[in-house]
């Protein structure tokens, strides 16, 4: 269904700094390109929610009926200590203490990466290219930059002029930074440095003697720059101009800055429509880091293996948690908020359940076209996705109703109402419901039921304090009892 012909959507565009109409390039088509990791250790937590982000804006936009094509890279060469242009290669200095090859390194850690992200349940890309895969092509992208006179070698490298581009471009104006500034406040250059400026930044590096990773290049055997690889990946497989790049907002300044100087001193084109960044997660209010062990990966909270959070979470908690946030703003992950996402996740899921076993009626007490819409506005208002999750707890409000006959619903209603908050929690959201395995719910079906006959013989012979009694220790282990028309019934919060 091409549902896009019915709706406005908005994208908060970094490069505009407002909320623009999204319109793409080819009608009924999505190309968007999103920074992947560079694979030298376990994926963390922050990446995680960046990539769930964008897993989620790739699932709204296959919802509303467009074809995409997502392209996620990995970086598996080429981006060096704290993203400069000088020092170790991340992978290299991995594979120099373990003793092991660097494409080892790649592997091991890739492999992390797409086992954490499915345990996540993202969809995998469309095309997941690798910097190692594109050296031809970054070459060639570095000859035509040269061509133009907007790149100089030196030494065996060769480094992009800002300052001759800057001439007639605007380097900064995705980041909101002017090049006076930079200049201002930057260090004078050394006798040693190569660079003519210190803006200018490396579309390839010579590779001295000790350096593992190495390619041969008309200047000589060397590397790419750290920037490079983006522009000619994403020039490949979604053209020169395209519709949406994304990535974490560490990423807009310098990388997303010189991927856009790349582009356009090499094709002449602006390269991207939509810039979107997601914003970072903190733990226990503080940005999370290693050196300072403020840290948590994803395996450490499925399995409580560690010292921050009191019990193990899901991942579709976690996912859930992630979503309660919008992309855009700063999350915080603590104890108490998971705590929370864990009791308002096993009510959507109970609502879930129950949806398809609502009694029907002649009409509706709910206005679920209403709701549905409301859905929709949420969405096509930059992906707001707290405010949709705002929206379905509407919906479980009303499913309890009905299921409780305080409320009623018509046939089709109900059939609209349970495929809408499907779609929304199953397809858009990517939660799955986890709760229990089909196994662990008979189990506590069973045993559910022999408290409840204890508890309704309790209750026979006016033993008030034992039937309150197994009610009010269910309570402490979040297990609601509720006593109806129909007899009893449980939920887990």
């Amino acid at each position: 269904m091409q549902l896009y012909k019915d709706q406005t959507l908005r994208i908060h565009n970094s490069l505009t700094g407002k909320k623009d109409v999204f319109e793409p390039i080819n009608e009924g088509h999505v190309g968007m390109y999103v920074c992947g990791p560079t694979v030298y250790s376990n994926v963390h937590l922050g990446n995680c929610r960046t990539f769930m982000s964008f897993d989620m804006i790739f699932r709204y936009f296959k919802h509303l009926g467009y074809k995409v094509r997502y392209v996620r890279n990995i970086t598996d060469a080429g981006h060096l200590e704290n993203d400069a242009d000088e020092g170790e290669d991340k992978i290299a200095k991995k594979a120099k203490l373990e003793q092991i090859e660097p494409m080892e390194v790649v592997q091991r850690y890739t492999v992390d990466f797409h086992n954490t992200l499915q345990q996540f349940n993202l969809l995998p890309p469309s095309i997941e290219p690798t910097a190692t895969g594109h050296i031809i092509e970054q070459i060639e992208i570095i000859k035509e930059i040269l061509e133009k006179g907007l790149a100089y070698e030196a030494n065996g490298s060769v480094y992009f002029d800002v300052i001759k581009f800057n001439e007639n471009h605007d380097y900064g104006k995705l980041s909101g930074r002017k090049l006076e500034d930079m200049i201002t406040n930057t260090r004078e250059l050394t006798a040693q440095d190569e660079k003519r400026n210190p803006q200018d930044f490396a579309l390839w590096k010579k590779a001295e003697p000790q350096h593992i990773m190495r390619w041969p290049s008309p200047w000589g055997d060397g590397f790419p720059g750290w920037h490079l690889e983006c522009t000619a990946m994403s020039t490949k497989y979604l053209g020169e101009n395209f519709d949406i790049h994304g990535g974490g907002m560490d990423l807009k300044f310098p990388h997303h800055e010189c991927e856009i100087a790349q582009a356009e001193a090499s094709t002449g084109k602006s390269p991207v429509n939509y810039w979107m960044h997601a914003n970072m997660l903190t733990l226990n209010g503080r940005k999370m880091s290693k050196s300072t062990d403020n840290n948590i990966y994803p395996a450490e909270i499925f399995s409580g293996n560690n010292n921050i959070l009191s019990k193990p979470y899901t991942p579709a908690v976690v996912r859930f948690f992630m979503m309660q946030a919008h992309y855009t703003s700063i999350l915080d992950l603590s104890d108490d908020a998971l705590q929370a996402s864990e009791k308002g996740y096993n009510r959507l899921m109970e609502a879930l359940d129950n949806v398809d076993k609502l009694k029907t009626s002649g009409k509706s007490d709910f206005d679920v076209k209403a709701w549905q819409q409301k859905c929709y506005e949420a969405m096509n208002d930059d992906f707001n996705t707290p405010i949709l999750i705002a929206q379905l707890f509407e919906a479980v409000k009303h499913i309890n109703l009905i299921k409780e006959d305080n409320e009623t619903i018509s046939a089709e209603d109900k059939d609209l109402l349970a495929s809408s908050l499907k779609a929304f929690v199953y397809d858009v959201l990517g939660i799955e419901n986890q709760s229990l395995t089909k196994d662990d719910s008979n189990t506590l079906n069973g045993v559910m039921e022999l408290l409840i006959d204890i508890r309704n013989e309790a209750r026979a012979k006016k033993d008030f304090a034992t039937s309150d009694k197994i009610r009010d220790q269910l309570v402490e282990l979040g297990i609601q009892i509720k006593d109806g028309k129909d007899g009893t019934t449980f939920s887990v919060n």
